[in-house]
Order: C-alpha cells, then structure tokens, then sequence
C-alpha cells in the first residue's frame, strides 16, 4: 500500500489541524510543524498546532464532557472501548504502516504497537467489570464501612515519539473505562500517527453518541506540555519520555498538589550466567539491544556476562551482528531501521565518542550509513562496546543502538552492577539455575519495575503493569490494578443503628 493511499484510508490530508475534542476538528491557529519521516528523509503532512486559546477549548470541553461520561454505567463505556479495539483491527495495515514510516521503526513492530493497542482495549473491556473495591468491619455495631472508587476528571497524557500510539491507548482506554476523559498532547515529532488514532475513535464515538470532549488532542512543542502540566483542571497528568522531561514535569504538577504518573528513562541489563541457555540469551541481547534501532526505553543497553562464558557468548554476539540488515523498515528483510532525526544521531556520535575517551574497547563498530537507501542520514550502525559500568556515558541513558558488555564472576556483583544505575525500569538473568533466579527476584535482588528470568528486557505483555523506579518514575500503566491511578478512591461508612456510638470507644454527650 502506498504511503498516499495510507494517509487518504486514516484520513490525513497535507495540512491538517493539531486540536479536535473528539469527532470536531478545531482550528490549531499555531505554528504549522513538518513531519519528515526517518526512513527517507521525505516530508509526509504538515500539522497546524495549537494556541493557549485552542488548547483551552479542548481542555474546557473536556470537562463539559465529564459531567456526562462519568454518570454511563462502567461497563457501557466498555462497550466503546470493545468498538474501538474493533476498529484498530479494521485499520491495523495502514495504521501500522503510518507507524512505522512515521516513527521509523520496523514495519513488524509497527503493526505490533496497533496490536497493543487492540489488546489494550481487550483488557480494559474486561476491567469495566472488575473495578472492586473492598468492604470491612466496623468496630461501631450495626455500621457498615467500604471503600469505592470514582473517576478523577480530565487526564492528561503526554506521549513520545518511540511509541506514537500504544502508549496513549494504555492510559486513555483505562481512563475511558474508569470514567474520566482525556486530552492527548503526542510527541510533535510523530503527529500523524495521533491524528489518525483520533479519526479512527471519531468513528466509534459519532456511531454511539459519546459525549463530545472524551477524548481530545493538542498538538504542540514543550510550551502545550507545560500547559497540560500547570493545569489545575488537569487532575492527573500521564508523562511518558525522558528523565529530564520527567524531572520537569511531575515538580509543576506536584507545585499544585495533582497527580502525575511518570514513565521515563531506563538503563536496562541482561545478567547471563554460567547456567545460561547461550542461544536463548543471544536472541533476547539482539532484539533488546537493536530493536527499534535502540530507542525504547526497555531497550537492552548492557550486558552483564558471566566470566565463564564470556568469551564464547561474546564470540556469538559478535557473528550475529555481521548478519543484521540495515534500512528501510517498511522492508521486511530489515532489523535495524532509522534513528527518528539528526538529533538523535548526533547523540549516537556523542556516546560513541566518549565510551572511546573512557576507554571503551570496540568490539562491533559504530558509525553513521550513507549512501543509497541511507539518504535521510538517521540510519546508524548497532555497535558493541566493553565497558565499565561505573562511567558516566554507560550510566547515562543514550537512545540508540549502543550496546556495553561487561564480566562478573559472583551473581551478588552483577545484581550490584544492574542496580548501579539512576534508571530502574527493565532488568533480567538467564539462567537454567532455579536459585539464580529466586535469587534474582528476591527482595535483595533486581531493583527495577520489571525483572525476567530467561527473557529479555525489551517486549512487555498488555496484562502485566508496566513501569519502573528510581528515575524512571515509579509510574504504573496498562494491566494489573493500573486502573486504581485514574481513579480516586473514597472510604464509606454507613449507620443502620438508631444510636451514634463514636470510633475509638470515645463518650460525647450533650
């Protein structure tokens, strides 16, 4: 499918606009924004962004829309979500092609973030029955005490480049299912993808009346994401980026004592040990590592390898490097596609340049590819370096396909090395020792949100909840009971008696 006919089937015209609050596209009335695709370096559409003054409008209607979406019963606002999973699969080829010529990623993985985000929907289908709270005791004869849970209001959800798409559906279809409504800020530097998820619920919500503002968008730079963040209307703020971004992000939303749920940077490490499957943990170390050309944040950034199997696991490494293939990610035979832009890859050039200064020893070349297929300069070589995790540049977070070996002879000094990080979002071991790995998962053991055994780092499931600590955030999205963060939680105590006996025992008469 060509890409014309791909913008034409999601309904992206050359210039369209940034603000909708539903199924009405607003005038953006800002600055009109580019987006170049990666892949060839070509223009694809141009979008018009936002104004405080349209950002408003969609914010404002967004709480209009509350008033409503609030009072359809749970799992009524299922049944949306279940269309809208409906819809995706109508519109996964193209959606997933966008994704990928967008964003730059592999057109496999392309359609994999459309399937996150049907299966998001499948899950939240099923919460819309099972938001529980709890019922107690009361120490008061004949009262009856529980606790329920209601909806927050307006949810802000502020997304990256990385994953245009999935990562809005994890919050906005748990949110729509909990009652809240929510405005989407995407990254500017793939706006087409969230235009195309907005024209694509457009068509669930105008086919089932849902209240105009449940689901806005504003396309903007950093000045529409200090909006969102400083806004008192904007109870809960969703960030999903960097540190830095994070950092910023969760001190203005906390300045006025809102809620902010933060997924942000990660150092990831796989642990191979001695007892290691070697083949196992080589596939798991080449997709952690070059899938997405490095730009997840569970991407695979080091390697913390046994000394008994050092030499061979890295030998292994070494000859399945020689044989990734490099381009266009929309081709198939491709594993590695294209940086996002020039930033990116001046970032690459920087990491590699100071892992050199550090002393790093090359094991699997780096550098930028030129030349035919290669025109949009953001296609980098994956490289390998040995390293020492204690430097700067590897306790850093470089968003590229740079990967750094290590050695250990006892399982607590690589624990200590994987830990030995400001990031604490993916971690695993491979090991075929059951002690390894109870070790590994034990309170004493990986300190990060997620922590496999003889799996890799990189490829969470919709049902588990996602996040990390430290300066990842400790944010929780997607499965579990991730829904409880779109909701406020609320302690009831009812008295069926004809007698007011206080808490605590405590006498009060008058």
């Amino acid at each position: 499918m060509k890409m014309d006919k791909v913008l034409s089937k999601l309904g992206i015209s050359k210039l369209s606009e940034g603000a909708s609050t539903g199924t009405k596209w607003l005038k953006g009335g800002g600055e009109k924004i580019d987006s170049f695709s990666p892949v060839d370096g070509n223009k694809i559409a141009s979008v018009t962004t936002v104004t405080r003054k349209t950002y408003d409008k969609v914010i404002d209607q967004a709480q209009t829309a509350f008033a409503e979406w609030r009072t359809w019963p749970t799992p009524k606002r299922g049944e949306i979500v279940r269309q809208i999973g409906e819809n995706l699969r109508k519109y996964k080829e193209p959606l997933g092609m966008l994704v990928s010529y967008e964003m730059g990623k592999s057109l496999q993985e392309g359609y994999g973030e459309v399937q996150e985000m049907i299966d998001i929907c499948d899950l939240a289908v099923g919460m819309s029955r099972q938001l529980y709270g709890l019922t107690m005791h009361s120490e008061r004869p004949r009262h009856r005490m529980y606790e329920q849970w209601h909806p927050l209001g307006v949810v802000g959800i502020i997304s990256a480049f990385n994953f245009p798409v999935a990562v809005w559906s994890w919050n906005s279809m748990i949110a729509f299912i909990c009652g809240d409504t929510c405005v989407w800020k995407p990254s500017e530097k793939a706006p087409l993808s969230a235009i195309a998820c907005q024209n694509i619920i457009a068509e669930v919500f105008k086919a089932n009346n849902v209240p105009e503002g449940v689901c806005g968008l504003v396309v903007g730079g950093r000045d529409c994401g200090e909006w969102m963040s400083s806004d008192n209307r904007v109870p809960l703020v969703s960030a999903t980026g960097s540190t830095r971004m994070g950092k910023a992000v969760g001190a203005t939303v906390a300045a006025r004592l809102g809620r902010s749920l933060l997924e942000l940077g990660g150092n990831n490490a796989i642990i191979i040990s001695e007892y290691a499957d070697l083949n196992i943990a080589l596939r798991a170390a080449i997709f952690g590592a070059v899938g997405t050309a490095g730009q997840r944040c569970t991407t695979t950034r080091r390697l913390i390898i046994h000394e008994a199997v050092y030499d061979a696991f890295k030998k292994k490494l070494v000859a399945a490097y020689k044989q990734l293939v490099i381009g266009n990610p929309l081709d198939q035979k491709s594993h590695v596609g294209p940086l996002i832009d020039q930033d990116a890859v001046a970032a690459y050039q920087h990491a590699i340049k100071e892992v050199k200064k550090a002393g790093g020893k090359e094991i699997v070349g780096g550098g930028v590819l030129t030349g035919k297929g290669y025109e949009s300069g953001c296609y980098v070589k994956p490289c390998v370096f040995e390293a020492n995790n204690e430097w700067p540049i590897v306790q850093h977070e470089t968003f590229a396909p740079i990967l750094y070996l290590m050695k250990y002879s006892k399982l607590e000094d690589a624990i200590a090395m994987q830990n030995g990080v400001p990031q604490g979002l993916s971690s695993a071991i491979m090991t075929l020792n059951m002690r390894e790995a109870e070790q590994y998962l034990a309170a004493t053991g990986s300190d990060c949100g997620i922590a496999n055994v003889n799996i890799g780092t990189s490829g969470a499931e919709i049902g588990g909840a996602f996040g990390g600590e430290k300066e990842t955030g400790g944010g929780r999205e997607s499965g579990s009971d991730s829904w409880k963060a779109y909701m406020r939680r609320q302690t009831n105590t009812i008295n069926w008696s004809d007698q007011l006996p206080l808490a605590q025992g405590i006498k009060f008469s008058v």
